[in-house]
C-alpha cells in the first residue's frame, strides 16, 4: 500500500511548573525545529483533550511520540485517546536516571543543566523517528 509521507507527531509534557515539563517541552522543540524539522511536527496536548479536529486529525491512526514529564503520562494518554495507532513514549524522569549528574531547575528558562536534560531526551527522540522512518511507518493512506 502506497501513502503520503506525513510528520510524525510529538507531543510534548504540559507539565506548567515543573522543571521537568519544562525539559519535555525544550526537547520537543530541539527535536522539530533543530534535530528532525523535515520529519516531526509539534502537537499540544492541550488542543488534543480539547477534542481540536485539526490536532486529533495529525495523530490519528499513525505513529506519534509522546515526551512526558512526570509519571502521570499526561501527554501519552492523550495520544491514546485521540487514535494514534502507536504511541512511543520518552519520560523525561527515565533520562534524568541515565544522566544523573544533571540538576534541571527552571521552568520558563532551563538552566545549563535543564537544557542539557532537553537536548539528550531530543536525541532519544531522534533516534525513535529514525526507526519509524526506517519502518516506514508513518506513512499515511493516499
Amino acid at each position: 500500500m502506497s501513502g503520503t509521507r506525513r510528520k510524525i507527531p510529538v507531543v510534548p509534557c504540559s507539565g506548567i511548573g515543573k522543571s521537568l515539563g519544562a525539559a519535555a517541552r525544550e526537547a520537543a522543540f530541539v527535536l522539530a525545529e533543530d534535530l528532525r524539522p523535515d520529519k516531526t511536527k509539534i502537537v499540544a496536548l492541550a488542543l488534543l483533550v480539547m477534542g481540536d479536529e485539526d490536532a486529533r486529525r495529525e495523530v490519528a491512526g499513525g505513529e506519534a511520540i509522546a515526551i512526558d514529564g512526570c509519571k502521570l503520562e499526561c501527554a501519552a494518554k492523550g495520544l491514546a485517546c485521540s487514535g494514534a495507532a502507536k504511541v512511543h513514549k520518552i519520560a523525561v524522569f527515565d533520562v534524568v536516571r541515565r544522566h544523573r549528574g544533571l540538576k534541571p531547575e527552571g521552568v520558563c528558562d532551563l538552566n545549563e543543566d535543564g537544557l542539557r536534560l532537553a537536548r539528550a531526551t531530543a536525541d532519544e527522540a531522534a533516534k525513535i523517528v529514525d526507526e519509524v522512518d526506517a519502518e516506514g511507518g508513518h506513512a499515511q493512506p493516499a
